[in-house]
């Protein structure tokens, strides 16, 4: 059943970029949602980036692929449970709450790095939404490495 299974996932899904970024994509969704119900104006901040507040979807959901294809690309092989793949989507997710709002958006808007600012309300929910995208991030990541047929990394080391 499993070959059944693969041959209906196309083969470029095989590889940890392309899986990462389709995963990522998924995180990019749910984060985006929970975005739009705890922070509105901030999908119109997100497509400032480019100087297009109109296009805020469409900034965080290209961001959430290239993130999650970074997934892929450093963490991938090490996901090889549904346990791992929680625990590294979800500190990815904080990694990326750093690295995100708190020094590479505001230094690109102009206002300099937000550490200081890290436990205000707007930057803790913030937090909430990057874990969560590292959360789903991960498990699509591992449901997608399921699917492509691919063997346990750490099955094949023994």
């Amino acid at each position: 059943m499993r070959r059944s299974q693969s041959a209906a996932v196309p083969s470029w899904l095989a590889h940890p970029i392309p899986a990462g970024a389709l995963a990522g994509i998924a995180g990019g969704l749910i984060f985006g949602l929970m975005m739009q119900l705890m922070m509105p104006p901030m999908m119109g901040m997100i497509g400032s980036l480019i100087g297009a507040p109109g296009l805020g979807w469409g900034v965080h959901l290209v961001f959430s692929a290239i993130i999650g294809a970074i997934f892929g690309l450093t963490v991938g092989t090490r996901v090889a449970s549904w346990a791992a793949a929680l625990g590294f989507g979800a500190v990815y997710g904080f990694v990326w709450w750093i690295l995100g709002p708190l020094v590479v958006m505001p230094t690109w808007l102009g206002m300099g790095p937000q550490i200081a600012q890290s436990l205000s309300t707007p930057n803790v929910l913030s937090l909430v939404g990057h874990v969560a995208y590292g959360i789903v991030t991960g498990l699509a990541f591992r449901a997608i490495r399921m699917q492509s047929g691919l063997p346990n990394p750490l099955e094949a080391r023994s």
